[in-house]
């Protein structure tokens, strides 16, 4: 911790040290917000924001509707700032060696309007309810591994990747939170879990609102997470190219093969200027990541990806516009939950076949009312296969044999939404009324094949055997249809109301459910800088279609042997799908203060909490009768988080800090983690505890800094709580309570420094730079022995050094 202090302290003081600025260029401040009809102005985060002039930008407004452009040469601009409907511009001239303030004014997508240049501080919004947003700029900037636009989301405060990899919004698993791409609901149809892989220069920004009380979000008990893609540019064509070279993978100091290959091409332009524009973004992945406590040529996963995103931007009239998109991302996952207990051929592989297709088209039907309407298809085939058809066992201190599950899943999605926003009117205040109606047809047909799986002891005999039925083969269809309406009323000029209802049906537990929700925004100030927040609501969760197959799966039968190797008992189990399946329902509030301290600097104090019941947990069940593998809605989880965020702005530096206080706690038998993409075959007794991803402390901090000669460094510092487990014996049953042992604190500093460079001979431009991940080499382990017969029982296992990546960025 000393050490990570010291490189706050260091980086600060550079900040200080390099705030010289190209005397030949000047500073562009700005900030995107449309007006309320009450006239109180309101930011619009994420805008897309075009700059041209003698030169051009393409930036992402923030989560406060603010942007920031350094090192841009004096003249005359243009800004054009666009979002889902809205549009506005404004001209500004840029001085040498000076900093403009500017403000650009939305309004519905028919009018554009002019803006004056003001020095005025921009107002906090009167959104009822936090969005955090990951900006296209912040995605370019901040340092990132994977290269991909989830793999931000942990900047967001309450946003974490769990031990299992996979995110985690708000205290919530990833089979309970919602993921839309572009509006389209982007879910795996059996898991529940997000499943989009986009090329990351084809990502505008990705908000990500704690409780959605707006009823036109549906279908989770989570956060939800907007994923925006890029608008195609209407007058000139752009491309950028990188990751153009392999890089070798070394093992036991010898370079062996590569390690990965990354390129990616993103071209956008105009089909027909003011009319019509194209995107495409091809993207290939070739990444083989090393598990250091593997043999060298024996310690890598390997992902291979090829992901394509094609997107037609129309502009039918004046009044009209659509989009079109599609996205094609098969990829392979090979030695798929390879760590130091399971060596590769003991490891799945995944492979999946997918794709999404979508067409969103906007009316303007009066100057302030709009129709939107959204079709979209998203289908997605999965198989997971072993290495080998050898035993599966689990040993003390390692696995050996091949998998023990084998999946065949083909499944589609086809959504159809309409959603219309009227023209205000006026009674007791103005009011803001949207409605709309969302229609879904869910498909999964499959089949599933468990071999034996084998528990072996500490003195290398079996003791129990986990033997299943023959292979089964399913078929399930799921119609989920949804209606809502909302009003945003504006009584006084500092108060606005949201307030709404969702009705949500669905087929598989023939249930509707009414889902009412609410928030306030209440200015408390006359310079609308001192924001009050609350809001509460009901949410109902989907029913994944690996659920309502559950009973037809193979069944199990335990055989538990004595130390001669004779069977002593055999407990055959019955899948029992419980009754009265409902779909799963949260209750949700929140209260937050925003206050604008300073001309550049935003502090936000709130509380949140979320109690979900009738979640679905499994659990096994013995009397004297018979014995049962139970699925039912019994399943409890509450999260509560405290969280202090600032965000200052000096000059062309950039600081964000985040500290949340949480407690995650609730069953741990989620369904997801013993019937999912990778299994758990052994189920013991269900408990509640903290859950996995459970991190009670966790400061972030990022930022952009701007050094001479154009350079920006962006660093990244996360230090959290570690994530919690719990022990067991050879039997694989559970010592003590769940989930009470912790792993060490995490903390890790992250680096990227890039400078924007103009090419000789070819007259171009390029981004080249470099990332540094885990400076400090702090030690964070990803496995821990639990196994209290183990000799290494306590040890820690498979943490990640520093690592170095370059970057090249070829823009055309």
């Amino acid at each position: 911790m000393k050490r990570t202090l010291t490189l706050i302290f260091v980086l600060f003081a550079g900040k200080a040290c390099f705030g010289a600025t190209d005397p030949a260029a000047g500073i562009v401040h700005g900030t995107v917000y449309t007006s309320a009809s009450s006239g109180e102005q309101l930011v619009v985060p994420g805008a897309h924001v075009k700059v041209s002039g003698p030169s051009s930008f393409d930036i992402q407004a923030d989560g406060t509707g603010s942007y920031s452009l350094s090192d841009v040469p004096p003249g005359v601009y243009s800004i054009e700032a666009t979002a889902p409907g809205l549009i506005g511009s404004t001209v500004a001239t840029i001085t040498a060696g000076e900093t403009t303030e500017t403000k650009v004014q939305l309004e519905i997508e028919s009018v554009k309007i002019s803006v004056e240049v003001t020095d005025g501080a921009p107002p906090l919004s009167a959104q009822a309810v936090s969005r955090d947003s990951i900006s296209e700029k912040v995605l370019n900037n901040a340092p990132n591994k994977d290269e991909r636009f989830d793999s931000a989301l942990p900047l967001i405060p309450g946003v974490v990747r769990g031990p299992d990899g996979l995110i985690s919004m708000k205290g919530a698993r990833a089979s309970q939170g919602g993921s839309l791409l572009n509006g389209s609901n982007a879910t795996d149809p059996v898991t529940g879990i997000p499943d989009i892989r986009l090329p990351i220069d084809m990502v505008s920004s990705v908000e990500v609102i704690s409780n959605p009380y707006d009823p036109e979000y549906g279908r989770l008990t989570g956060a939800v997470a907007r994923t925006e893609t890029r608008t195609g540019n209407y007058e000139d064509f752009h491309a950028s190219f990188q990751n153009i070279t392999p890089r070798p993978r070394k093992r036991a100091g010898n370079f062996v093969g590569i390690e990965s290959f990354t390129p990616r091409l993103t071209v956008t332009g105009p089909l027909l200027k003011d009319k019509l524009a194209f995107t495409q973004s091809l993207e290939y992945r070739y990444v083989r990541t090393g598990i250091s406590t593997q043999p060298p040529l024996q310690r890598d996963t390997k992902i291979e990806t090829f992901n394509s995103f094609t997107q037609l931007d129309w502009i039918i009239s004046p009044k009209q516009s659509a989009t079109a998109s599609i996205a094609i991302y098969p990829q392979k996952l090979d030695y798929l939950g390879l760590n130091t207990f399971i060596p590769q051929p003991s490891t799945p592989d995944l492979h999946q076949r997918d794709y999404m297709a979508s067409i969103q088209h906007r009316w303007v039907t009066g100057s302030d009312s709009m129709l939107i309407s959204q079709f979209s298809y998203k289908r997605l085939n999965a198989d997971v296969t072993a290495q080998s058809d050898e035993p599966y066992r689990l040993l003390v201190e390692t696995t050996e044999g091949g998998y023990f599950n084998r999946q065949h899943r083909d499944t589609y999605r086809t959504e159809w939404q309409e959603t219309y926003q009227f023209t205000p009117v006026s009674l007791w205040g103005s009011h803001q009324i949207k409605a709309g109606i969302n229609y879904s047809h869910n498909s999964y047909d499959g089949r599933a094949s468990y071999l034996p799986v084998d528990i072996v002891g500490f003195s290398g005999s079996t003791i129990q055997r986990i033997q299943f039925g023959p292979e089964s083969n399913f078929s399930v269809g799921q119609n989920e249809i949804a209606w809502f309406a909302s009003d945003k009323w504006t009584p006084f000029q500092r108060v606005t109301v949201d307030y709404g209802i969702r009705l949500d049906h669905d087929s598989v537990t023939s249930a509707t459910n009414a889902a009412p929700r609410a928030g306030v925004a209440i200015a408390l100030t006359r310079d609308n800088k001192t924001l009050l927040k609350a809001g509460g609501g009901i949410f109902y969760d989907r029913v994944p279609l690996n659920v309502p197959v559950f009973p037809l799966l193979p069944a199990r039968t335990i055989l538990n042997f004595d130390a001669q190797g004779q069977v002593r008992s055999s407990t055959p189990y019955v899948n029992l799908l419980g009754r009265n399946l409902q779909n799963p329902r949260s209750t949700a509030w929140n209260v937050e203060l925003d206050r604008q301290l300073l001309d550049r600097l935003v502090v936000r104090v709130g509380y949140q909490q979320r109690n979900t019941g009738r979640d679905f947990v499994i659990a096994p069940k013995t009397d004297a009768d018979n014995s049962v593998l139970e699925l039912s809605n019994g399943g409890f989880n509450n999260y509560r988080e405290f969280q202090v965020t600032g965000r200052y702005q000096l000059g062309r530096h950039l600081l964000n800090a985040s500290y949340v206080h949480s407690k995650a706690f609730g069953d741990l038998n989620d369904f997801n983690q013993f019937f999912g993409n990778t299994q758990q075959v052994v189920i013991q007794p269900d408990q509640r505890a903290r859950l996995p991803f459970d991190a009670p402390n966790r400061f972030v901090f990022w930022g952009d800094f701007a050094a001479p000669y154009g350079i920006t460094l962006s660093p990244v510092i996360d230090v959290h709580t570690g994530f919690p487990y719990s022990l067991q014996n050879q039997e694989r049953q559970y010592i003590g309570p769940r989930n009470a042992q912790r792993f060490p604190a995490f903390a890790s500093v992250d680096l990227q420094v890039q400078k924007r460079i103009k090419l000789p001979l070819i007259d171009k431009h390029a981004q080249v730079g470099f990332n540094v991940f885990n400076i400090l080499n702090h030690f964070n382990p990803r496995d821990i022995q639990n196994d209290i017969d183990s000799h290494r029982f306590g040890g820690e296992f498979n943490g990640v050094g520093r690592t170095f990546r370059g970057k090249f960025v070829l823009e055309f």
